[in-house]
């Protein structure tokens, strides 16, 4: 029983400390496997719904004051996902995953939650709709990496190198709501909502 505790102890420090500063001003160079999604310039490989404009400022995605999503023109299906994001006060954003483009909010695959301080309750880290965190694990204004790992049926949700959860998707998962393959896409919510995005990158794995 004594040792239970300690695990839980530890595994709850680790799930709601605030994380460090991310320092990197520029983009990375990759590792072996790695892809860049990002170019640091221009939205290249990218699409915008709604008909909105997403910019790019001084290597960073800024989300626009519409709502929108940005999505790959790439499709994954078993990858490993990191980029540096900053939310400013009162912002709401999320990192799509396995979904497709569509002229909305998207309908298909899951949203890994970006959301310190708006009023919306599930906070960074969480799957929308799915697991919930309810503290958020890093602050506004400071660069934190967000990373989304997908083997098979399960997802691995980490915060600075730090795992906050694996969910594994049951068996006989219906509907458009479930893993399989696709893009990336990030969201725009609201219109005083700016959060910020930099080098973006995957591995893909078999």
């Amino acid at each position: 029983m004594r040792l239970w505790r300690m695990t839980v102890c530890v595994v709850a420090a680790a799930l709601f400390a605030v994380v460090p500063n991310v320092h990197s001003d520029e983009q990375p160079k990759l590792e072996d496997g790695w892809t860049s999604l990002f170019n640091g310039k221009d939205l290249t490989g990218w699409k915008a719904s709604e008909g909105v404009e997403w910019k790019v400022e001084d290597g960073k995605i800024v989300t626009p004051p519409k709502r929108s999503h940005l999505f790959t023109e790439q499709e994954f299906t078993n990858f490993e996902f990191k980029a540096e994001v900053m939310t400013t006060p009162g912002s709401n954003s999320g990192i799509y995953f396995h979904t497709k483009y569509e002229d909305t909010f998207p309908n298909t695959g899951y949203e890994c939650q970006v959301n310190q301080t708006h009023g919306d309750l599930v906070k960074t880290g969480s799957i929308y709709n799915v697991v919930k965190n309810f503290t958020p694990p890093a602050e506004d204004n400071v660069w934190y990496t967000q990373e989304i790992i997908v083997k098979g049926k399960s997802i691995t949700v980490k915060i600075n190198g730090k795992k906050l959860f694996e969910y594994v998707e049951p068996e006989g998962v219906t509907g458009t709501r479930r893993l399989g393959k696709g893009s990336f896409a990030l969201q725009a919510h609201d219109p005083k909502s700016v959060v910020y995005y930099r080098n973006l990158r995957v591995k893909p794995m078999p």
